[in-house]
């Protein structure tokens, strides 16, 4: 299977190629306790690491934390912000990959994150690459998300991977 990074030569549209390096807007927000809570509840973990504050306060991190996944993926706070991953499937749709697979999301945890926690995340689009496969041409876009605290630690990292497939 041949791979060709947009770093390299490459027939892809330069709107494609550009999308490398696109920042989108920070997006904050503060960790409530029962936003923590409503996330256990949809996603049925029961943890009381997560869901009991007296279990909690007595465990390793004296207080309840967020679940891994809690914060999601950072989305448009404010009407007119542009975020990566928009951008990326409109891109990918006009060089004619309409069809749009989601390749999955790693997270890399550093620290627990806390009720009341101010969460700041930053986006950005790190890599866009093709591949020839048995089906034809097919586009990948690495998306990066870092989520900072209030005290400007890293608390995650995440990695998605979107995949354009020719129409």
């Amino acid at each position: 299977m041949e791979v060709t990074h947009m770093s390299e030569s490459s027939e892809l549209a330069p709107n494609v190629r550009a999308l490398v390096g696109f920042a989108a807007e920070p997006v904050v927000m503060e960790v409530e306790r029962g936003a923590i809570r409503r996330f256990c509840e949809a996603v049925g973990d029961s943890n009381p690491l997560f869901t009991d504050e007296e279990y909690a306060q007595n465990g390793p991190h004296g207080d309840i934390i967020c679940p891994p996944g809690f914060f999601g993926w950072p989305k448009k706070p404010v009407a007119g912000l542009t975020e990566p991953t928009a951008t990326m499937i409109a891109q990918f749709a006009e060089a004619g990959f309409p069809g749009l697979l989601d390749g999955g999301i790693e997270y890399q945890f550093y620290m627990p994150i806390y009720p009341g926690d101010v969460l700041t995340s930053s986006a950005k689009i790190v890599d866009v690459y093709e591949r020839e496969g048995k089906t034809g041409k097919s586009l990948f876009g690495i998306i990066e998300v870092t989520y900072t605290n209030q005290k400007g630690e890293i608390v995650c990292k995440a990695r998605r991977i979107l995949i354009g497939r020719q129409a």
